[in-house]
C-alpha cells in the first residue's frame, strides 16, 4: 500500500493538463497575469481603472481592455467537447454623482487579436484583419441610450444585456444600478456546455440597499459563435457623458478544457506549449486512484473515524462550490502561513467555537480573519457546513465575506474579509473610546438592513438565530457587517422554521424560543431590538452588578419609557453628545421588537422605514406586557415579578405613537386584562 501511495505522489507531482482556476483581488497589488490595453491603468486604492479620470487633459472618447495573459481553450477542434466556465468579479461604475453618463462596461470572451473599439461601444472587439467584425460574446453594464439598444414604451435605461458579435443585445433586463453613487457591484457569469446555457446574476440597488438580480439567461452553443481559443476579460469606454470604470476583483474558472499553459504572445499570436502529463499516465492515475480506493474501503474499520467525515464533508463542498461559484478553498499549510502557526499575537479573539486569527495571504498580499473551530467545540461540522454553504450564497453589503474555508487536518476552518474594528461588542464594552453616537446610529441601520435582506430580499428566508454585539463586525469605516452564520438556517418565505432545537445566547434569545425552541423571523427582530437597547445604553442585556431595577436591560428601558424618563437609559459615556429625537427613535424601537408577544413585533422594513423616519413606531403599552409570562421561568428571566403591582396599576395606560406602517402589525392602545397579549403558554397548546 505504501508503494501504491508513494507511486501515486509520484505521478501526481508530474505537470498535469489542469483547468484554469485564479482569483484576484486589485486593490493592493497589480498582477502580472493581467494584460492592460488602451487607456486601462492600475490604481492601488481602488483597482484596474478601464477608463481614466474625468481630469484628465484629453476630454475625448477614452477606451480599456483588461484581458487575462493566456488564451482560454474554449472547446476542441478534435472531439468537439465544448467547456464550462463561471467568473465573479466586483466593479464600480461611477460618475461623480453627475446624472448624464456613459457608455459602460463588459465581460467578454472573443477571438484572439482582435481591436477594440477606441469611439464607444463599450470598448468591444470592432474588426481584424480576416472579418468585417471580430467574433465576441459580451456581458454588457449598458450605461448609455444607443439608437441599437432596446426601444421600449417605457425606456428601460441602464441595463444587463448579453451580446454576441453585436451591439444589440440578444437578453436582456433592467439594471437597478447606482451609477451617480458609486456603489460596488458584483456579477455571476457561468456557462454550461451540457444545456449550453449562460446564465448571469448581478447586484444593483433599491434604497440604498444592495439586492441581487436574478437571472439573466440565453441559449447559445459558444461552439458556433467563437473560435477554438479565444481571450478574455473586460472592457469599458467613457466620451463626452463621463463614468469610471474599475474592476476591483476577479475569479474565474473553467472546466476540462484546459490552456496547457499556454502563453500568448501579443506580437504575434504564436503560442508556447507546456508538454503535460500523457493521456496513459493519467489512466495510469485514474486505476491506481480506483484500486487505492477499494483498499481503502477493505481496510474501512482501522480508519479514524473522523477522516471518514472530512472525506464525506469534502464531497459535499467540493459539489456545492465547484466551477469557482463559491468561496475559495484553501490548504491548512497556507491558512497556518498566513497567521504565523496560529500566534498568540494574531488572535482576534475567542468563542464557544474556538479563535480568530488575523491572516495576511501571500499571494494578494491581503489580511484576512481565520475562524478556526475548536475540536471540543459545540459547534460541529454540520454547523460549520452549515455557515459556509449559507454565506457564501449571499450577496450584501452588511453581512461579512466568505472569503474560503477549508477541512483538513481534521480542522476546520473558515476565512472571512478581515474588519479593522473588531466587532461591535469590543467597543461597547471593552474600549476606552466611545463610538460617536452619530456611528452607533449608523451601525444599528447597518444591522436592520442586513436583516431585512436575509429575511425578504434574498431568495430565501435566512434565520440567523444569534445576533448579539460579538457578530456585528466593523470595517474602517465603521459600517456594520453581520457575522457568523453557524446557527444560521435557510427557510421558505411562507413557511416558519420546523426544528424545535433550542438554539442561541440567552439575553438574546426571544422568550417564545426558549419555550418552544421554534426560530423565526420574529426572534431575529428580538436580538436585533436587544442590541438596539445596548447601542442606545452602553449596557448589556443582563448586569449582575447592577442596581436590582436594572439588572435585565429591556424591563428597565421599559420602566424609564412608561415613566416618560426615557433619557435617563442613555449610554452616560456619550454625555451630551447625541441626538435627542434618533436616540429615542432607537430605543423604542428596541421595545417594540422585545415586545414578548410576537405578532406584535415590527418586521425588519418596518424598522428601515422607522429608522429612516419614513415612519412612526406602532403603538407599545407603556410598561411591559406580562400576560405573555405565565411560566415562572419566563417571569423570572424577565424580573417580571417585580413589574406585576406597578402593571396593574398602569393597566388602562399607554403610549401611543401613530404609525403609518403596515396595518397588519398594529397592535391595540389598551392594555386591560379584558384583552390580554397572547401568552406563550397558549402557544406551546396551539402546538
Amino acid at each position: 500500500m505504501k508503494i501504491i501511495t508513494c507511486f501515486l505522489i509520484l505521478l501526481i507531482s508530474i505537470p498535469l493538463v489542469t483547468p484554469l482556476n485564479f482569483s484576484y483581488s486589485f486593490t493592493n497589488n497589480q498582477n502580472p497575469d493581467i494584460v492592460l490595453q488602451g487607456d486601462a491603468s492600475y490604481n492601488p486604492d481602488s483597482g484596474i481603472w478601464l477608463t481614466p479620470d474625468r481630469n484628465s487633459t484629453d476630454e475625448g472618447r477614452k477606451a480599456g481592455r483588461v484581458t487575462y495573459s493566456r488564451l482560454l481553450h474554449l472547446w476542441d477542434r478534435k472531439s468537439d467537447e465544448l467547456a464550462s466556465f463561471s467568473t465573479n468579479f466586483t466593479f464600480v461604475i461611477d460618475s461623480n454623482g453627475v446624472a448624464e453618463y456613459g457608455y459602460g462596461l463588459t465581460f467578454f470572451l472573443a477571438e484572439n487579436n482582435s481591436v477594440f473599439s477606441p469611439k464607444g461601444q463599450m470598448g468591444l472587439p470592432t474588426t481584424n484583419s480576416t472579418s468585417a467584425r471580430a467574433r465576441f460574446v459580451a456581458v454588457e453594464f449598458d450605461t448609455f441610450k444607443d439608437s441599437w439598444d432596446p426601444n421600449e414604451t417605457i425606456p428601460i435605461g441602464d441595463h444587463v444585456g448579453i451580446s454576441s458579435t453585436s451591439l444589440v443585445s440578444e437578453k436582456y433586463e433592467k439594471w437597478l444600478s447606482n451609477v451617480t453613487g458609486g456603489g460596488e457591484c458584483q456579477a455571476w457569469i457561468r456557462y454550461d456546455s451540457g444545456f449550453k446555457n449562460l446564465t448571469v446574476s448581478f447586484t444593483g440597488y433599491r434604497n440604498n440597499t444592495v439586492v441581487r438580480q436574478d437571472e439573466l439567461a440565453l441559449v447559445v452553443n459558444l461552439r458556433n459563435e467563437l473560435p477554438e481559443w479565444v481571450i478574455f476579460g473586460f472592457s469599458a469606454a467613457s466620451g463626452p457623458r463621463f463614468q469610471k470604470n474599475i474592476v476591483r476583483s476577479w475569479s474565474f474558472e473553467s472546466s476540462d478544457l484546459d490552456v496547457r499553459g499556454d502563453l500568448v504572445d501579443r506580437k504575434n499570436g504564436m503560442v508556447g506549449l507546456m508538454v503535460g502529463l500523457p493521456v496513459t499516465g493519467s489512466i495510469v492515475v485514474v486505476l491506481l486512484f480506483v484500486m487505492w480506493r477499494w483498499k481503502r474501503r477493505e481496510n474501512k474499520e482501522d480508519e479514524d473515524e473522523g477522516e471518514g467525515e472530512e472525506l464525506e464533508f469534502d464531497v459535499e463542498m467540493n459539489k456545492d462550490f465547484e466551477m469557482g461559484s463559491g468561496p475559495k478553498r484553501f490548504s491548512y499549510d497556507e491558512l497556518a502561513r498566513s497567521t504565523g502557526d496560529f500566534a498568540s499575537k494574531e488572535k482576534l479573539g475567542e468563542g464557544g467555537f474556538g479563535g480568530v486569527y488575523r491572516g495576511l495571504l501571500s499571494e494578494s498580499r491581503t489580511y484576512v480573519a481565520v475562524k478556526r473551530m475548536s475540536k471540543s467545540s459545540k459547534q460541529g461540522i454540520k454547523q460549520y457546513a452549515s455557515e459556509v454553504r449559507i454565506i457564501s450564497r449571499l450577496r450584501h453589503k452588511n453581512l461579512v465575506q466568505l472569503i474560503g474555508w477549508c477541512r483538513e487536518k481534521h480542522e476546520l476552518l473558515l476565512v472571512y474579509e478581515y474588519m479593522e474594528n473588531g466587532s461591535l461588542d469590543s467597543h461597547l464594552f471593552k474600549e476606552k473610546t466611545v463610538l460617536a453616537w452619530g456611528t452607533r446610529y449608523k451601525i444599528a441601520h447597518g444591522l436592520a438592513s442586513a436583516l431585512l435582506y436575509l429575511h425578504e430580499e434574498w431568495e430565501e428566508c435566512v434565520l440567523h438565530r444569534d445576533i448579539k454585539p460579538s457578530n456585528v463586525m466593523l470595517d474602517s469605516n465603521f459600517n456594520a457587517k453581520l457575522s457568523d452564520f453557524g446557527l444560521a438556517k435557510l427557510v421558505d418565505h411562507d413557511k416558519g422554521m420546523q426544528t424545535t432545537m433550542l438554539a442561541g445566547t440567552l439575553g438574546y434569545m426571544a422568550p417564545e424560543c426558549i419555550v418552544t425552541g421554534k426560530p423565526s423571523k420574529e426572534s431575529d427582530v428580538f436580538s436585533f431590538g436587544v442590541v438596539a437597547l445596548e447601542i442606545a445604553c452602553g449596557r448589556k442585556p443582563i448586569e449582575h452588578n447592577a442596581q436590582e431595577s436594572q439588572t435585565q436591560l429591556v424591563v428597565w428601558v421599559w420602566e424609564l419609557y412608561g415613566a416618560g424618563t426615557l433619557l435617563d437609559a442613555v449610554d452616560p459615556r456619550l454625555g451630551s453628545d447625541f441626538d435627542e429625537e434618533e436616540i429615542k427613535r432607537l430605543m423604542i424601537i428596541g421595545l417594540w421588537c422585545t415586545h414578548p408577544d410576537s405578532t406584535h413585533r415590527p418586521s425588519m422594513r418596518q424598522v428601515i422605514k422607522v429608522l429612516n423616519s419614513e415612519a412612526s413606531v406602532s403603538t407599545i403599552p407603556s410598561t411591559m406586557p406580562v400576560a405573555a409570562y405565565l411560566s415562572p421561568s419566563m417571569s423570572s428571566l424577565f424580573g417580571v415579578n417585580s413589574l406585576t403591582q406597578n402593571q396593574n396599576q398602569n393597566q388602562n395606560q399607554s403610549m401611543c405613537i401613530v404609525s403609518n406602517t403596515d396595518s397588519s402589525k398594529q397592535t391595540t392602545s389598551s392594555t386591560s386584562s379584558s384583552s390580554p397579549v397572547v401568552s406563550l403558554l397558549a402557544s406551546r397548546e396551539d402546538q
